[in-house]
């Protein structure tokens, strides 16, 4: 039987850096918006969807219980708010906060995809062929497109 040998280098490839190079700028972009857009809600700079001295009454409900509440008080959407329904409701000082989480959430999918030509110009088809697979899944996940248990 032959034996498998991996070589080990503690030098990093190009692909490692640039995958870090855009995982930290994307992390520092959403950590900032994280910090300016809860600014923008606490401060009451921009109105909320559901009144902040009216929120913490509904945080004991399940999630499902908690959605309509809200939305039979305040949203009144035809429709619970799941899903991206968050983007129709960016205007409120509540729902712009999702913004740096998607942000925070996306930046994988982007370091994927960025690593992707330098990968196959290397020949490194296997690598390559996993880190597009990776990003199409993430993809379809954070698109609502892939769900389970419905």
């Amino acid at each position: 039987m032959k034996e498998l040998t991996v070589k080990m280098t503690s030098q990093a490839t190009e692909e490692q850096l640039l995958y870090a190079k855009i995982l930290g700028k994307g992390m520092f972009v959403g950590l900032v918006l994280l910090f300016v857009t809860f600014a923008l809600y606490v401060f009451g700079i921009m109105d909320p969807a559901i009144p902040l001295s009216e929120i913490s009454g509904y945080w004991n409900q399940p999630v499902h219980d908690y959605l309509v509440a809200i939305n039979n008080n305040f949203l009144h959407l035809e429709h619970l708010p799941t899903g991206w329904a968050w983007v129709k409701l960016i205007g409120k000082g509540d729902f712009i906060n999702f913004i740096p989480v998607a942000i925070l959430s996306g930046v994988t999918i982007i370091c994927y995809l960025a690593i992707v030509p330098g990968l196959f110009r290397r020949g490194d088809k296997a690598y390559a062929i996993m880190a597009l697979a990776e990003a199409v899944i993430l993809a379809l996940a954070a698109s609502g497109l892939l769900s389970v248990g419905h």
